[in-house]
């Protein structure tokens, strides 16, 4: 009697665990179909070629899931990354682009790259094919250096050149630029692959939080400034800003901006400080996909000074 009983158990589990999974297919929501309006007919067949592998399945609506992706559970976090992913880029919405914005898109593309945060190591355990190589990034990266003499939209002619806009912009989703940041703290510096100067500016609430490492999270009224200057190579060897290009703001209000971790996102290009993106949401999604890939320790914030002592902001973290 006790082995057939033990013979039952052995079929009744995997019985219970399909009719479970069949029962959670009646709850299953397809990804939302939607067309495609442009592709990137200017990039080279290389360049799409890495990209259709290894973004298109997320960031296009030409998706190719396999059978288990399209299984619940799993078909709920599958949605879900793909619905967040095309917010904040669309490679079948590419004609909705400034040039501009395809080049600042491109300079994300790369960054997530060579950073190691796209693809999502989540999403190669199960799609190892879409894994890029030292190849293919450089490959990105050539393509992305070569657009920037077409960054037409972001320059200022010769006659405007020394010119400053009377008013300040603001960015569409309500940041405003200020020009009290030159008056700021420095609280860290950086360079990048494109051979950039960029120091990054505090004000007095985002300094002390700094000090007191207040990244989780951020106070409200916290802004931060990234200023970003070519380099200019002096006789001498000596390296100094050139060419001004853009100054970056995030702004901390939680309440404003809750659907971006607290962080209203702009950035201000040229001579001329022109804010990037159509509408709010482009100025926040086109930011905040890149930084969400972030520890939330340090608040989604780039190049963010730490103390030498960890174990004092693991605590605070855990404490809260």
């Amino acid at each position: 009697m006790q082995t057939i009983k033990n013979i039952k158990r052995i079929y009744l589990i995997p019985a219970a665990i399909v009719v479970t999974l069949a029962a959670l297919q009646l709850f299953n929501r397809p990804i939302a179909s939607k067309p495609v309006t442009g592709h990137m007919d200017e990039a080279p067949e290389a360049v799409l070629a890495i990209l259709q592998r290894s973004c298109y399945n997320c960031h296009s609506n030409e998706q190719k899931l396999s059978w288990f992706d399209q299984l619940a559970p799993a078909s709920w976090a599958v949605k879900k990354d793909v619905d967040r992913a095309r917010e904040v880029m669309n490679f079948s919405e590419w004609d909705k682009l400034s040039a501009g914005e395809r080049i600042g898109k491109m300079y994300a593309i790369l960054n997530m790259m060579q950073a190691g945060r796209m693809p999502l190591r989540e999403y190669l355990l199960l799609h190892p094919g879409a894994k890029v190589t030292a190849q293919d990034i450089d490959i990105i990266k050539k393509y992305t250096l070569s657009l920037s003499g077409n960054e037409a939209p972001h320059s200022t002619p010769p006659a405007a050149a020394g010119a400053l806009p009377k008013t300040f912009p603001v960015s569409p989703n309500g940041v405003k630029y200020t020009d009290a940041f030159k008056q700021w703290t420095v609280i860290s510096m950086s360079t990048l692959f494109d051979h950039s100067i960029r120091v990054i500016y505090g004000n007095d609430i985002a300094v002390k939080a700094v000090r007191e490492e207040r990244f989780f999270p951020w106070p409200d009224g916290a802004i931060v400034v990234k200023a970003v200057w070519k380099q200019e190579e002096q006789p001498n060897g000596e390296i100094r800003p050139g060419e001004f290009v853009n100054a970056q703001f995030m702004e901390k209000n939680a309440e404003k901006y809750k659907d971006t971790e607290g962080w209203g996102f702009a950035k201000f290009s040229g001579q001329r400080l022109t804010p990037t993106g159509k509408d709010a949401l482009f100025a926040q999604q086109s930011c905040i996909g890149c930084h969400r890939q972030l520890s939330a320790s340090t608040g989604y914030l780039f190049d963010v000074p730490m103390k030498v002592n960890p174990k004092s902001l693991t605590e605070k973290i855990l404490a809260q």
